[in-house]
């Protein structure tokens, strides 16, 4: 018995692979808790990061699909796509409040 891996497999594969850096799921957390787009510097000062780390975290999570940004200059700013969630992991947003 073949079963055949759909693009939707291989979209869940690279979501799971960026989700499993702790720091990307504190920026997520922090995305989720405060419902606002927030620039990299402001994460990194909340996480105690630096900006390089937070870009480069903000990178991988844009290419999955779990962030959208938006430049302002040189102010680089980062929401959350809730529709990504909601489609491949529903309810995952609200368990990062559980901890």
């Amino acid at each position: 018995m073949n079963i055949k891996l759909s693009d939707n497999d291989f979209r869940r594969a690279e979501i799971f692979k960026c989700l499993s850096d702790p720091n990307r799921l504190q920026l997520i957390r922090l995305l989720y808790k405060n419902k606002k787009e927030m620039s990299c510097t402001e994460l990194g000062e909340h996480l105690n990061l630096t900006l390089s780390t937070v870009s480069y975290h903000f990178k991988a999570l844009r290419l999955a699909g779990l962030t959208n940004t938006i430049k302002d200059g040189r102010t680089k700013y980062v929401s959350l796509r809730y529709e990504t969630f909601a489609k491949f992991l529903p309810g995952f947003l609200e368990t990062l409040l559980i901890d």
